[in-house]
């Protein structure tokens, strides 16, 4: 069964895109036959599945967005019966009302299996030892990774996230190999163990499978430095399947797609409109193999690009550069466009820096101003305050080429800034408050 799920990713294009069509072709008549919401929505656009003859075909067909699930909560855009269903998963509803999906017995070994791949991905084997610092419960993270790596034969400690102190001791008893955890709780965890007088990098960790959140090349390179482990990024939505519809691979290259399970379109977020291979836009997946939740031409808002090349690695699989911005979290602050990323990738570069940062918008009347909170290291803190003053310069001197904005730059205390075991939060904006 590993072997068979390993020739999967070298597949030659033409039979993988046999295979897409075939399974596209049965998922747009099986959700047009069993989901009211495509039946009118494909109604309303002139199409019906028989149009779908080529792969090309796929843009005349509408979009699902995640507003769309919300106004069907929480089961209306299930495609099973619900004694099919078994298994519920949610997003947080940090943005209204949670995102509820469902997998049947196949889409849960589905999910294992490009779990599987993934960790096959970035050179995981049987002889592995895995801490998964993922949450389990509603959130897809731990049980996504968990069944993955079981089914690769890992042996795998459930700590889920949180117990700083506990994840650590774990870390250095149980003698894990790699660990599963969003990057800024990896971070912490790198803090926590300087606090505690040892360092991660003399434990047995080799690798780090980190995702949940967008993160920076500058971040990889941070991370190994300072753990001495090789960081690797995994990416999902819980509206997809979870974890698991994309993975780096050993040659740090790009994430590999899974994508005879999921097929990619890169769109023009503004226009809709099919980019070709190797344009940066918004990252669009249908679900070809799903059978409780397939959505069609979901738009993830998450901005990339697609390379096609073969990798090498050797796999065929097409690849997406990182995400490390959304169409939908970029803020406008007095007419200029900026995403939380850029401000990251400029403090991990400024020696003194911590990769715990705060970006605070406020409106005075018509105005927008920007503070961005920065932790310092406890030796640049305790330093005398010419030194301090000197790195505030030159923290907004890079902000304002880089950007064109100018900002109020905060250094505050280490340990100052609010640490969480998932999503690290970035932005604190309250113009709506004002």
């Amino acid at each position: 069964m590993r072997e068979e799920l390993y020739l999967k990713d070298f597949l030659d294009r033409k039979s993988l895109e046999q295979l897409q069509l075939k399974r596209l072709q049965e998922t747009l008549a099986r959700v047009c036959e069993r989901v009211p919401f495509y039946r009118r929505s494909f109604e309303r656009h002139g199409v019906k599945p028989s149009d779908m003859r080529t792969l090309a075909d796929l843009d005349r067909f509408p979009f699902t967005v995640k507003n769309d699930l919300r106004d069907h909560y929480p089961y209306g855009l299930f495609a099973t019966e619900m004694n099919e269903v078994v298994r519920l998963h949610a997003s947080s509803g940090t943005t209204g009302k949670p995102i509820v999906v469902g997998y049947t017995k196949d889409d849960i070994d589905i999910w294992s299996e490009v779990m599987c791949r993934t960790f096959q991905c970035i050179g995981l084997t049987p002889h592995d030892v895995v801490q998964n610092a993922y949450g389990y419960g509603l959130f897809t993270g731990g049980l996504g990774a968990h069944y993955g790596l079981e089914r690769l034969g890992c042996t795998v400690i459930p700590m889920s996230g949180g117990q700083t102190e506990k994840q650590l001791l774990v870390l250095r008893d149980f003698g894990a190999t790699a660990i599963c955890s969003t990057p800024s709780y990896f971070v912490h965890l790198i803090e926590e163990a300087q606090k505690a007088g040892f360092s991660i990098g003399d434990t047995k960790l080799k690798r780090g499978v980190f995702g949940a959140e967008p993160w920076s090349e500058e971040m990889r390179q941070r991370i190994e430095r300072e753990s001495g482990i090789d960081a690797y990024d995994i990416y999902g939505l819980s509206e997809v399947i979870g974890p698991g519809v994309s993975s780096d691979c050993t040659a740090k290259a790009g994430l590999h797609i899974f994508e005879d399970h999921f097929y990619p379109e890169i769109i023009d977020p503004a226009t809709g409109e099919v980019l070709p291979p190797g344009t940066e836009g918004e990252l669009v997946f249908t679900m070809i193999t799903k059978r409780a939740l397939p959505l069609i031409r979901y738009r993830t808002r998450d901005i990339t690009t697609l390379h096609y090349e073969k990798c090498a690695c050797g796999r065929t699989l097409c690849r997406m550069d990182k995400v490390r911005r959304r169409s939908d979290d970029m803020l406008i602050i007095r007419g200029v466009n900026l995403f939380p990323s850029q401000i990251e990738s400029i403090l991990l570069e400024i020696e003194g820096t911590q990769p715990h940062y705060l970006l605070v918008v406020t409106r005075e009347g018509a105005m927008d101003d920007l503070e961005v909170r920065i932790e310092v290291t406890p030796e640049v803190f305790s330093d005398e305050i010419r030194k301090m003053e000197g790195l505030q310069r030159c923290i907004h001197d890079k902000i304002k080429q880089l950007i064109g904005l100018s900002a109020k730059v905060t250094l505050v205390e280490p340990g100052t800034i609010e640490r969480s075991v998932g999503k690290a939060k970035r932005v604190l904006d309250l113009r709506k408050k004002t």
